[in-house]
């Protein structure tokens, strides 16, 4: 990582005009953190700003997310979760061939030794995720949508949580505070859970986005009203003159770029192949639901542990966020997904009631071993990679943005970034 980077940085430029192919919020903050170094943006995406992930995912700015999807013991309990109707891991069968060379590569990733080092490397990029936002939104409008908070996680009593004791010793081993409660002091925190949960964890310095559809779309149009371009256009491809990115092709023409971001998500890999690269990268999908002006409505954000789903406040609704699906890019949603959003969200609060129920499907783009990609790539030396980010995409998409500029610029920034390397997959 290190001799890459410094290739990158010999022939670092003041000022250039550098291409983020994805309007996301880790493509989003990238480029406003160029911008306030000076630098010129044209940021490119085929839908537009929030279109998938950064618009569907739970709104939590979650500091303590740093253990693994895939930890100790998955192996074995995997294979019974796909066929319980109420477990939150499905698979669509005719993908299934294609998914079990990373589905191997997962699983062999959740060995202790293993998950300790990714725990690791995700609790540096998001024990301060609230403070990073903050320091992206700054001055740009989208501050409104950001909430300085607890994150909550609900339990049937206190055995199923004393059953996860690995993922809370994690927490507590990378100095994420956090404070057991049993029924009646969460009742007394919140009433709205009042007698929903036997037991809860209440985790401080976190956050939530209001509606972060709106958020990432305002971060944009800050990057606009500061000069910065957005092209809407698909990318196709790259030319490479003296063995640098000198263009990218779009479906609408050619832009000019000194270096290129490439952080579109599950769809990096389409730039990463044609440039001689290559990631383990999965479409990892993910559903909500929201019931739009709901009768009930948590005071933080709550992670229902039973059914590894997230209930946030929104402005007008409640969004009820989760599931893992296997199934590639299809675009046809899974009932069964949505329905189990659905039944356990009013098992839980049977006396909800609402005006509609509005449905989501996306895609995660999720690695092997649970981490992002960024930093330099290693085939093309003004070419970076930011994007992997599985379930943390919003969590960890300031910093992301925030270093990957800091490299752009010439600045080392101050963290090991080996572990998010591209090169690791060799």
């Amino acid at each position: 990582m290190r001799s890459s980077f410094r290739a990158h940085m010999a022939k670092s430029n003041p000022k250039k005009t550098v291409v983020i192919v994805g309007a996301g919020i880790v493509g989003v903050s990238t480029a406003i953190w160029l911008q306030r170094a000076g630098h010129r943006v044209v940021v490119i995406d085929k839908t537009g700003p929030a279109a998938g992930a950064s618009y569907g995912n739970a709104g939590v700015l979650a500091a303590a997310s740093i253990v693994p999807v895939s930890m100790p013991g998955l192996w074995k309990k995997a294979p019974g979760m796909l066929f319980d109707r109420n477990a939150p891991l499905f698979m669509r069968w005719s993908y299934f061939p294609k998914a079990i060379p990373f589905l191997i590569k997962f699983l062999l990733n959740g060995n202790i030794s293993r998950v300790n080092k990714i725990a690791d490397s995700l609790s540096l990029l998001l024990h301060d995720c609230a403070d990073q936002h903050a320091a992206v939104a700054k001055g740009t409008g989208a501050e409104k949508y950001i909430t300085h908070g607890d994150y909550v996680f609900g339990f049937k009593d206190r055995a199923v949580y004393d059953a996860d004791q690995l993922g809370w010793r994690m927490r507590k081993d990378r100095d994420h505070p956090f404070e057991e409660m049993d029924a009646d002091q969460l009742a007394n925190y919140d009433p709205a859970m009042a007698g929903r949960f036997g037991f809860a964890v209440r985790c401080p310095n976190h956050g939530r986005i209001s509606d972060p559809g709106k958020y990432v779309t305002a971060l944009m149009a800050h990057v606009e009203n500061e000069g910065g371009e957005f092209i809407k256009a698909e990318v196709e491809d790259t030319i490479v003159k003296n063995g640098k990115v000198t263009h990218v092709v779009t479906n609408t023409g050619m832009v000019e770029a000194d270096e290129v971001v490439i952080a579109t998500g599950v769809w990096s890999n389409k730039l990463v192949n044609k440039l001689g690269g290559k990631v383990p990268l999965e479409a990892e999908r993910g559903y909500h639901i929201e019931f739009v002006n709901p009768s009930i409505m948590p005071k933080s954000p709550m992670m229902v542990a039973s059914g590894r789903f997230v209930m946030t406040p929104m402005e007008g609704r409640l969004r009820c966020a989760g599931v893992v699906e296997f199934g590639g890019l299809s675009e046809r949603r899974n009932r069964k997904a949505i329905e189990l959003l659905k039944r356990q969200t009013l098992d839980l609060l049977p006396e909800l009631t609402y005006d509609r129920i509005d449905e989501w499907m996306g895609f995660r783009p999720s690695t092997t071993d649970s981490l992002p990609v960024i930093g330099a790539f290693d085939k093309v030396p003004n070419v970076w990679s930011a994007f992997g980010h599985q379930h943390i995409g919003l969590s960890g998409g300031p910093k992301t943005g925030r270093w990957v500029a800091q490299m752009i610029d010439g600045q080392m920034p101050n963290a090991d970034l080996a572990p998010f390397a591209i090169n690791r997959f060799q």
